[in-house]
């Protein structure tokens, strides 16, 4: 027993312990969006849903020594496929399409070993079921999940932190090494017993189960659908934490540990469910969570992952709860795990494929939601099983139609307060942007404008009073650090300037008669908007180029561009992709810049304190730098609030551009963090209390 109770333990822990690492590996190749970690987990769930089909057929179909002897060989070709390091020539191109890249990317690098890493839990519990009958296997599920929890907790607080990603991948391929050893073992023990136990003709489960009722195909569907609405729900969380803060291997590890806590305690014995006890947990957290959302601009971000995470938590808890309760003998065990898989699959599939296609906001959220209380509504259903008395059947059948009503209507609340003002609606890989136009409005500017929304910032807003067309807005007015820094740029010939995030294309009105202004923007999306819905880039005097693709691997991929200025404003809602602010990135920003050139940094942010982050950089290259808080002093509601640091190894250009600060210079941040590279980011030195 202890063998395949260490098999079972490692093969989760590898199993899980490679997904944020190789998570880290590919973020920065796509963008640092949100998206990238939804299809990694998509990726994931397929090839556990291929693993559980596998292991569903083989004990089924195959006889118990050619069981093992399948298998081992199975395990030895995975070992050839380490180390599990992606390739620098899967680096995507401009026109890549992201998704099917990233699910080819990983099928080469892990998917042999994630494979058989995905067959342990369903296949071991089964053999074990064999050499060891009248013992639960259920018991070896839940210490799976203790294995898996237990690898996602230590990755952002001892494994990222410790370790470069090329040891991590050493290390994860000497646990490989010790699974496949431990396993094997199991394989020779099952093809010892299997000898005297095979009956030929006859399939392995007739030959060594009790238990010949029929399968129940009400209960099939639920073992399909409870997964499956636990996974979206899980992802759809991920994805609204990612948004609202940054792309991260914490925010990957939070949701999903959650997630798998939830196993743990249903499966470890049922006692641990209670209805009375979690569909009211469930109801009042969604309450909270529909009045946080609500007032999201209000709530600190604590309380905001709190909120999110207390509702995936209580969602789960009755998803795998209800599912614990409807498990079958061993005879379905295998039956039993491929459907979970399969429920997995379509809930990861929803929300990283279809709701893209059909949704042009994030709200697949509130569909889950809603989901999760139908079924909780229906697993409910009286019956002979249930040991419950009718009025609290009644009563559960009350919270279940409450609970979707209330979904459903805040649902339509949100779609209808989205609507008013919007034009055009955008949902892609990157995420959803929506113009909105104001023209029932009386200000200064005139009495229309139009906005660019990506999530729920504003990334630009532009006067439709020609007067006004012109005019440098929100986060880039004249008084800005990055409008400073154009400003006190040398004079002489044309000006070179980089800007890392298009949105509206605003930069472009503080560009000259013949200045070069290139951008770079990752999402075509973008700049089909900037292109048709705002003028800023027609009407620039500089010459403007806009390339597509991420910024930093653009940059390595050409040569040095002698940038007189580069301006980094690259945000996906409110979340920063942290790549482009490691040391490697300024490696890269170093090649582009002339000598005496100065970065301009935008680190406004209602959650992190990014100014440690930069100001470590600035030591390491050896850069002067200023931080430039634009106050806004004019009131022009136009200008918005931003703070900026601009860097430069020109002393007298940083002098110059202190001199003409409107306010006075912000104070320094009092943090003290490491330098931030591709091996390490973390979040926690720098969140803010405020707000």
């Amino acid at each position: 027993m202890p063998a395949f109770a260490v098999t079972i333990f490692a093969g989760a822990f590898l199993l899980f312990q490679v997904q944020p690492l190789i998570g880290k590996f590919i973020l920065p190749w796509f963008g640092g969006t949100p998206a990238v970690w939804t299809t990694c987990m998509l990726f994931f769930q397929l090839l556990l849903l291929g693993g559980y089909a596998y292991s569903h057929w083989l004990t089924t179909w195959v006889r118990p020594r050619r069981q093992a002897v399948v298998h081992c060989v199975l395990l030895l070709a995975a070992v050839t496929c380490l180390p599990i390091t992606p390739s620098e020539s899967w680096k995507p191109g401009p026109e890549t399409e992201p998704v099917r890249h990233i699910l080819l990317l990983l099928l080469a690098t892990i998917g042999l070993p994630y494979f058989v890493l995905s067959t342990t839990g369903p296949l071991m519990q089964k053999w074990f079921s064999w050499l060891y009958p009248g013992t639960s296997p259920y018991r070896l599920y839940s210490l799976s999940n203790i294995g898996s929890l237990l690898a996602l907790v230590s990755y952002p607080f001892l494994i990222e932190p410790a370790f470069s990603r090329r040891q991590q991948t050493a290390m994860w391929s000497l646990g490989l090494f010790a699974f496949v050893a431990a396993c094997g073992w199991c394989a020779w023990r099952l093809h010892v017993w299997g000898k005297d136990k095979e009956a030929p003709g006859r399939r392995v489960d007739e030959a060594n189960e009790t238990d010949v009722s029929g399968f129940d195909w009400g209960k099939g569907l639920l073992w399909l659908l409870l997964p499956a609405c636990a996974s979206a729900l899980l992802l759809a969380v991920t994805n609204k934490l990612c948004q609202d803060v940054a792309v991260v291997p914490f925010l990957w590890v939070l949701p999903l540990s959650i997630y798998l806590l939830t196993f743990i305690i249903c499966f470890d014995e049922r006692k641990w469910y209670w209805r009375r006890v979690f569909l009211p947990l469930y109801v009042g957290c969604l309450v909270a969570a529909m009045w946080m959302l609500n007032n999201i601009e209000d709530v600190a971000i604590f309380w905001q992952v709190a909120a999110l995470i207390g509702l995936l938590f209580a969602g789960c808890m009755i998803c795998h709860g209800e599912l614990c309760r409807l498990k079958p003998s061993t005879r379905y065990l295998t039956h039993f795990y491929l459907l979970i898989s399969v429920g997995g699959a379509i809930g990861g599939l929803f929300v990283a494929v279809v709701a893209p296609l059909i949704f042009d906001r994030y709200v697949e959220t509130y569909w889950v939601l809603a989901a999760t209380a139908i079924l909780a509504w229906l697993a409910c259903y009286p019956s002979k099983n249930l040991e419950f008395h009718r009025p609290a059947l009644i009563k559960a059948w009350l919270f279940g139609a409450l609970t979707v009503l209330a979904c459903c209507v805040h649902l339509y609340l949100s779609a209808r307060a989205d609507d008013e003002n919007a034009i055009v609606r955008v949902r892609n890989f990157y995420g959803t942007m929506q113009v909105t136009e104001h023209v029932e409005i009386e200000t200064d500017m005139g009495t229309a404008y139009r906005a660019l929304q990506h999530g729920r910032i504003t990334h630009g807003i532009q006067a439709l009073g020609e007067e006004m067309t012109d005019l440098p807005t929100t986060y880039y007015g004249p008084n800005s650090g990055v409008g400073l820094a154009m400003h006190f740029l040398p004079e002489g010939k044309g000006r070179r300037i980089a800007v890392v995030g298009l949105g509206a294309g605003t930069m472009a009105t503080h560009g000259q008669a013949g200045d070069l202004m290139r951008f770079y923007e990752i999402n075509p999306e973008v700049r089909r908007v900037a292109e048709n819905y705002f003028t800023f880039l027609r009407r620039s005097a500089a010459s403007i180029e806009v390339v597509i693709g991420d910024a930093r691997l653009s940059m390595e991929s050409e040569s040095a561009n002698n940038f007189d200025l580069i301006a980094l404003d690259a945000f996906s809602s409110d979340a920063i992709p942290a790549h482009l602010l490691t040391a490697e990135a300024f490696v890269t920003y170093e090649k582009h810049l002339r000598p005496g050139g100065c970065l301009a940094i935008h680190i406004s942010n209602r959650f992190l304190d990014l100014e440690p982050v930069v100001m470590n950089a600035a030591k390491k290259f050896g850069y002067d730098h200023v931080a430039v808080w634009d106050e806004n002093l004019e009131a022009d509601w136009w200008v918005y609030e931003s703070t900026w640091l601009v860097l430069s190894k020109d002393p007298g250009l940083i002098d110059l551009i202190r001199t003409g600060m409107a306010g006075d210079e912000q104070e320094p941040s009092a943090r003290q963090v490491p330098l931030w590279t591709d091996d390490y980011t973390s979040l926690f030195p720098i969140l803010m209390n405020e707000n």
